[in-house]
């Protein structure tokens, strides 16, 4: 996972690491490593504006660098790289698993709507998400709210079979916010923590679904709205980021097909250029396969050990 930017990373770290053996690092050393760092960032779907911060912040902990006798100038350099990852990527995101348990026995379920364009794997994601929470001893309702595309309903009533959880659905062609109400008045006269609303897949041009969207979300008041993204779209993906941010608002991300991206530039954008977090990311076809999100781990990942 990530391969190729860990190369990229790594390859940078080197060269500025044999540089700063010889001498005091100048502005003109730094520059002529990551000038170089950030076409290949780019060429591995990083954001333009995030190949920047990133140069931007190696930059100012490394110019002027004078490494002391003793001190392995491997370490600092990969400690240079390794912050200024880490305040792109910002701080973990909540648990949603913990915050629906802290919503049991209120009256009110925590509610969650999922955005996404088709093919992102939305649908998929949320049973993972589901089947997740069951494992922990919560189980959720979710509400089929894409009454758009044909099947959509009946593909997540067979996830919702087979993990074992309850889903409230209405007729195609219906008002999806309808349905995403029913499920949460289903849920508080039943006593259920949570509510996981799917909805239709959308490009983000296109206007009038997003009306749709904001509909949803007026309706539903949900506590939490999360994109869902391919890993695989790049950079894509980074403008559906943008876009349903500016048009919708949402408050975090899972990323799929993590396991099968070597590029890893939507994992680092995506956060970046929006100021919300990752929360998950799935990492295989299984429902099992959906892992909290960590920077800390992220980072760990895509930088080398030793230069």
């Amino acid at each position: 996972m990530f391969g190729r930017l860990k190369s990229v990373l790594n390859k940078a770290v080197k060269s500025l690491a044999s540089k700063a053996l010889e001498k005091t690092l100048s502005e003109e050393d730094v520059d002529e490593v990551l000038e170089e760092l950030k076409m290949e960032l780019l060429e591995n779907e990083v954001a333009f504006e995030v190949a920047e911060e990133l140069a931007e912040k190696v930059k100012s902990r490394l110019v002027g660098l004078k490494v002391n006798r003793g001190t392995k100038v491997e370490r600092v350099v990969l400690d240079a790289f390794r912050n200024a990852l880490l305040e792109i990527l910002g701080q973990p995101g909540p648990d949603l698993v913990e915050e629906a348990r802290r919503r049991c026995g209120r009256g009110k379920p925590l509610v969650v709507v999922f955005l996404g364009v088709n093919g992102t794997g939305k649908t998929t994601s949320i049973a993972k998400l589901a089947y997740l929470m069951k494992r922990n001893g919560i189980t959720p309702v979710l509400a089929a709210a894409d009454t758009f595309r044909a099947g959509a309903q009946e593909q997540l009533e067979v996830h919702a079979s087979k993990v074992g959880v309850p889903v409230i659905r209405g007729k195609y062609g219906s008002d999806p916010a309808s349905v995403a109400f029913s499920a949460i008045e289903y849920a508080k006269a039943r006593n259920y923590c949570v509510v996981l609303v799917d909805t239709a897949g959308r490009m983000h041009v296109d206007y009038d679904l997003m009306g749709e969207m904001r509909k949803i979300v007026r309706v539903s008041k949900p506590d939490f709205k999360i994109l869902v993204v391919d890993a695989l779209t790049g950079n894509d993906a980074v403008e559906q980021a943008r876009k349903f941010n500016e048009e919708v608002g949402i408050d975090g991300f899972i990323i799929t097909k993590a396991d099968a991206d070597v590029k890893g530039g939507v994992a680092v954008s995506v956060t970046a250029v929006t100021g919300k977090p990752i929360l998950y990311l799935g990492v295989g076809q299984r429902y099992e396969d959906l892992v909290r999100f960590d920077p800390e781990k992220l980072v760990k990942s895509i930088l080398p050990e030793e230069a």
